[in-house]
């Protein structure tokens, strides 16, 4: 599979954020320090970590509510885990797609327009809940009295600004759908043909998933699940520095967990490589001032321990389908042809 510019760009940034977190480490005590954790505690660690895609697919189930209400726990569950084995496989963030595509390919009663469309809801959701982690811990009274720099405050007023706009857009888009779609056919025209109907099409089946938003029931159940997703994820994080010699508080993890999932947006090699341990990194010595040997040992051995199970449980469900690799790696066209032709009818 051909890596593209996208692919090129992220593996030049991996390259250069793997220098910068391991430039100024002894590499042999940081694989000395990793021998010596606590291989009970990481265990569990990565048991909780794999346990988060299954809540991941629990909560998937209120976000596709109002498509088909009854859709089987063996099927998102699965959808999950192609979607993130793709992630670590595969260039270009293809997971979404790929998670879009296998629960169509699942179940027949969700269309994959329909289920793409609950996962642009689902992302809002975590971008939300993560803003809030970010902004309590720094607000806390226990956080380090440290210079974070202009950058980092930048970055957190962004975060802070585009999530307002986010949801300032969707209750335009619950208010008044129609001329919403309007605006964004009229700004589609500077784009090239097929992209701009792409971006049209996507726009009519992310209206239709905003009916959990629509509903307070749902929406609260949504919240409440988005909530136990990323303080499981939190958990699985603070045991896992804690197996390292780490000892840090639980809101040291809620910290190090915002910075780590709004880190691994960056554009990079499959399977998050580089941004993963950069944002572990900056999170745990820059503000916490833990030890880069022991930083850098937690960031490479959690990492790739809870690389290996959703990628392996991915990849069986992916043959349960009869789905290749290459085969997921083309479910962004395969989306986006189904996008187009329902738009089409």
């Amino acid at each position: 599979m051909k890596l593209g510019w996208k692919g090129w760009v992220g593996f030049a940034i991996s390259v250069l954020l793997i220098w910068w977190t391991l430039k100024d480490v002894a590499i042999d005590e940081a694989i000395g320090h990793a021998a010596s954790a606590d291989w009970w505690l990481l265990t569990a660690a990565i048991a909780v970590a794999t346990f988060v895609f299954l809540l991941r697919a629990l909560r998937w189930r209120v976000l596709l509510h109002p498509i088909d209400p009854d859709t089987p726990l063996r099927s998102r569950f699965g959808a999950v885990s192609i979607g993130f084995m793709a992630n670590n496989l595969l260039p270009a963030r293809a997971g979404e797609f790929a998670r879009a595509y296998a629960m169509g390919r699942f179940e027949r009663s969700v269309p994959v327009p329909a289920a793409f469309g609950s996962l642009v809801v689902e992302r809002l959701l975590d971008a939300l809940m993560l803003t809030a982690f970010l902004v309590g811990a720094v607000l806390t009274p226990g956080f380090p009295d440290v210079e974070l720099g202009s950058g980092f405050m930048l970055m957190v007023r962004g975060a802070v600004t585009a999530i307002a706009a986010i949801g300032a857009g969707i209750v335009a888009l619950l208010l008044f759908p129609r001329p919403a779609v309007r605006v964004v056919e009229h700004a589609a025209r500077w784009l090239p043909d097929r992209f701009e109907r792409l971006v049209v099409d996507s726009m009519e089946a992310f209206l239709e998933s905003l009916e959990v938003v629509r509903s307070p029931g749902l929406l609260l159940h949504a919240i409440v699940w988005t909530l136990a997703v990323w303080l499981c994820g939190t958990f699985s994080i603070w045991l896992g520095m804690r197996a390292l010699g780490i000892e840090l508080g639980f809101v040291a993890a809620i910290f190090a967990q915002a910075v780590i999932a709004f880190g691994a947006s960056i554009p990079a090699l499959p399977g998050y490589v580089g941004t993963f341990h950069a944002a572990a990194r900056f999170a745990l010595e820059t503000v916490y001032g833990v030890d880069a040997v022991a930083t850098a040992a937690f960031a490479y051995t959690f990492h790739l321990g809870g690389f290996f199970p959703i990628t392996f449980i991915g990849l069986w469900y992916a043959r349960s389908l009869g789905l290749t690799l290459s085969d997921v790696g083309a479910s962004e066209e395969r989306v986006e042809r189904e996008i187009e032709g329902a738009d089409a009818v």
